[in-house]
């Protein structure tokens, strides 16, 4: 008992001494229970990583109101001498306050959690981590229509919620309207090839349509408004020299969409060699290239 009086007493006397262990302590203790809830998992899961957020977010309030009763004498009176100079402090603190308040903001507009798409200005990504500053996210190649991870991490301080619009891109990460435009110098009357090319993209669709109608729907219900549909859209306009463009939009699985518009990018080339300019298929006779040539071809 004298020993326990003699700690409290000794460390109400060293403050900052008392400081230093309550903070190795709860570095200690987050960093038992993140490597509990990682487990032996290769790659974390979207519960996972929800829950290693909040275990972070967490250990840090507490922390800030431990400091604040250790603390808090000392901060009563840094208080009171403040009050001269609280513009200037309010001014050189500004961009911190703005983080703080931009995480409300996105608390109590709920405008995103963990494991979701966003996109802020022209960042795009997975949201894997956000706190009391700053957003974490895994980018992803959204602009060049690929859907993939760049590897890059992103971390942007949450004061940017206030100045930059945020789209929540989360019903993407499985179904996504994919556009695209092909472009053809000679000009030519496209629509003839139009039900054909339609046909083709049906075909390419077909072991997904019913799903990604279902999913579409789902999608609908939630958002409240009329999305445009399963069903693939083509349409063509011209460019500013009068170059034909043949515009499509289809709505596919995430991870099929690059394969797809390549498929079809085909499929049109096919046709429009064929039927516009009169030009049989290209084929590759092999016996006729050399060994490096048809290497390259293989490779």
């Amino acid at each position: 008992m004298e020993q326990l009086e003699f700690l409290i007493s000794f460390f109400t006397e060293h403050k900052f001494l008392l400081t230093l262990v309550v903070i190795a302590l709860f570095m200690l203790i987050r960093r038992v229970l993140i490597k509990l809830i990682w487990g032996d998992s290769n790659f974390l899961s979207e519960e996972q990583r929800k829950w290693i957020s909040r275990t972070k977010n967490g250990s840090f309030t507490m922390l800030l109101v431990v400091m604040f009763l250790v603390w808090r004498s000392e901060i009563n009176e840094f208080a009171l001498s403040l009050t001269a100079i609280a513009v200037a402090v309010v001014v050189a603190s500004k961009e911190i306050i703005l983080c703080f308040t931009g995480s409300i903001q996105r608390a109590s507009s709920r405008s995103f959690q963990i494991g979701e798409w966003i996109e802020v200005g022209s960042l795009c990504g997975e949201v894997i981590e956000h706190n009391l500053m700053a957003t974490k996210i895994q980018e992803i190649d959204l602009h060049h229509g690929t859907y993939n991870y760049t590897g890059k991490t992103v971390t942007f301080p949450n004061s940017l919620f206030f100045t930059t619009p945020v789209k929540n891109l989360n019903f993407m990460k499985r179904y996504v309207y994919h556009e695209f435009i092909i472009t053809v110098k000679e000009t030519a009357n496209l629509y003839p090839l139009v039900p054909s090319l339609l046909a083709r993209i049906d075909d390419h669709c077909e072991d997904f349509y019913e799903v990604a109608t279902r999913y579409n729907h789902v999608i609908e219900r939630h958002a409240g408004v009329d999305l445009p549909g399963a069903d693939p859209h083509i349409h063509v306009t011209s460019t500013e020299m009068g170059d034909p463009q043949v515009h499509v939009r289809i709505f596919c699985p995430t991870e099929r969409a690059t394969e797809l518009e390549q498929l079809i990018r085909e499929d049109f080339m096919t046709m429009y060699c064929e039927r516009v300019l009169k030009q049989p298929p290209v084929t590759f006779a092999e016996d006729l290239l050399t060994d490096s040539d048809s290497n390259a071809l293989h490779c």
